[in-house]
């Protein structure tokens, strides 16, 4: 077992993730809202083994219920910040809550870190992200030096539009924010898979460990995972099972699928068997 466990170390650290030339070891990427304490936050990070976590920058700007002592709850010298623009319904709003996040960032100790996950969503039924808005922003904020990680709709355009911008990822969505459906938009998913020079991060309705696997099996890069993980009965142990089908999933991918076949191929050879 503990040659197992030195090989997945290697491994993780031959293949290791690097988004705006930061590298982390990690492939998955977790949240900090939805959850019943912050101390089943704390105890999820861990499980997790994530370095990073996104940050909704205007609930801890306005101290939201469930965000109070966030800042001081996590260690900030071990998990990079992502703070990220949800709320915002225009590219404008986008921009200033991005320009916030970097200064919470710095306040954090980040002195260095430009990340923000943009998002743009107008749409409060359904939380679908405005494509539009979202490209402007984006435009804008790379501009300002900021490692633009978007979210979006599973739109291979989009996404191949978004790279030319000089976003540092793209993060398509499974299914809508919170719902548990799964992967929604494989075909889609796959193609932007298929056509991405910047890593893939599927983002929003994974609900169970083996729909985060069968993403890395995919080919996708990294997850980020909130409700999942924060709605569990035990948070902390879907933390850890959902960073086990991560590492299992891109495993799976490396190695390479058998081919799938029309007719069943036996997987014990004919010739030379014993006649009758």
């Amino acid at each position: 077992m503990a040659h197992v466990s030195a090989v997945s170390a290697a491994s993780q650290q031959e293949d290791a993730l690097v988004i705006g030339g930061r590298s982390f070891r990690s492939r998955l990427m977790t949240g900090t809202g939805k959850y019943p304490s912050l101390q089943a936050m704390q105890a999820s990070l861990e499980a997790s083994a994530c370095e990073i976590v996104t940050v909704a920058v205007r609930r801890v700007q306005s101290q939201a219920a469930g965000h109070e002592g966030l800042m001081e709850a996590i260690d900030w010298t071990r998990i990079w910040m992502l703070p990220n623009t949800a709320g915002c319904a225009t590219a404008e709003e986008a921009i200033r809550v991005a320009r916030l996040g970097r200064e919470l960032a710095k306040l954090a100790g980040q002195e260095d870190n430009s990340f923000v996950k943009l998002e743009v969503i107008p749409d409060t039924k359904h939380l679908l992200p405005d494509p539009i808005g979202t490209l402007e922003a984006a435009e804008q904020l790379v501009k300002e030096g900021f490692t633009v990680l978007p979210y979006i709709n599973a739109d291979p355009l989009l996404a191949k539009r978004l790279e030319e911008a000089g976003c540092a990822t793209v993060m398509p969505l499974g299914s809508p924010i919170g719902s548990g459906q799964g992967i929604r938009n494989a075909a889609n998913i796959a193609l932007i898979i298929e056509n991405a020079g910047v890593p893939v991060v599927v983002d929003a309705g994974l609900g169970v460990p083996s729909e985060a696997a069968q993403a890395m099996e995919m080919g996708a890069d990294a997850l980020l995972i909130n409700s999942a993980i924060a709605m569990a009965g035990n948070p902390a142990a879907m933390a850890r099972a959902m960073a086990m089908a991560c590492e299992a999933g891109r495993t799976a991918f490396h190695a390479g699928r058998l081919p799938i076949r029309a007719e069943a191929s036996p997987s014990s050879p004919l010739a030379g068997r014993i006649g009758t």
